[in-house]
C-alpha cells in the first residue's frame, strides 16, 4: 500500500512517516509544504512532495497521485490564528479528502481531537479549533472513502509507552504523539477499523488489542 502523509513534517507526522519507511508492506509519501522539509525527507531515502494546504485541489490531487491511502497528520499550529484554523484545519483537511477521493485513493485516516464531535465538551479557548475538527471530521465521513477518525487528548512528546485506551467518549487525558502514529500506523491495516471514530488517550492495552476492541463500537 502506498501511504501519503499530509503534514509529514510535523511531530506526529514524522513518526508516521519513519515507521511506514521501515515497513515492508507499505510505501511512504511525505508530503510537506517546504522545498528544505522534502530535501530532508529525500536525504534519509523518502520519497516527498510539495503540497500547501491552502492551495487548490488540483495541486493537491497531483502530491497524492498513486496513493492508496492517505493519512491526515497536519495542523495550522498553536501559534496561528483563527484565520489558519479555518483554511488549513478545516478547508485543508477537506480540500484532502476531495483530492484522495479524485485520484481513487481507498482509505483515509484523519487526526482529529479529543470529542470533537461533541460540542458540550469543547475547551472554551479552543472553539475555532473544535468547530474546523468538528465539521472536516462530518465532511470526511460523508465521503466514499473508507475512514478512521483519531480523536487523540492533549498531546505530549513522552516515549511511546505502547500502551493506549480507545473508546467513543473517554474522559480527559493526555497521549505521547508517538503513540498517535502507532495507532494510525496500525489503523491502515487492522480491518474493523474502517468507518470507526474514537477518542484516544493512554491506558492500560497495547495497540492492537485497543483497536480490535474498534469491532464491537456501533
Amino acid at each position: 500500500m502506498k501511504v501519503a502523509v499530509i503534514g509529514a513534517n510535523g511531530k506526529i507526522g514524522q513518526h508516521l512517516v519513519e515507521q511506514l519507511q521501515n515497513d515492508d508492506k507499505h510505501k511512504v509519501v511525505a508530503v510537506v509544504r517546504k522545498q528544505e522539509q522534502k530535501q530532508s525527507w529525500e536525504e534519509k531515502g523518502v520519497e516527498a512532495r510539495l503540497a500547501d494546504l491552502e492551495g487548490s485541489v488540483d495541486d493537491l490531487q497531483t502530491a497524492l497521485n498513486g496513493a492508496d491511502a492517505v493519512v491526515f497528520t497536519a495542523g495550522s499550529g498553536a501559534g496561528t490564528g483563527d484565520d489558519k484554523t479555518l483554511l488549513v484545519d478545516l478547508d485543508g483537511a477537506v480540500k484532502t479528502v476531495e483530492a484522495a477521493e479524485n485520484i481513487g485513493a481507498k482509505r483515509f485516516i484523519m487526526v482529529s481531537a479529543w470529542q470533537a464531535n461533541n460540542r458540550e465538551n469543547w475547551a472554551e479557548q479552543l472553539l475555532p479549533y473544535y468547530a474546523a475538527k468538528h465539521y472536516a471530521d462530518k465532511e470526511l465521513m460523508l465521503s466514499s472513502l473508507n475512514w478512521t477518525i483519531v480523536r487523540p487528548g492533549a498531546l505530549t512528546d513522552d516515549p511511546a509507552s505502547g500502551k493506549v485506551v480507545v473508546g467513543e467518549s473517554l474522559a480527559p487525558g493526555s497521549v505521547p504523539r508517538e503513540d498517535v502514529a502507532n495507532v494510525l500506523f496500525r489503523c491502515l491495516d487492522e480491518s474493523g477499523t474502517e468507518h470507526k471514530a474514537f477518542d484516544l488517550m493512554s491506558g492500560d492495552s497495547d495497540v492492537q488489542q485497543s483497536l480490535q476492541a474498534m469491532k464491537e463500537l456501533a
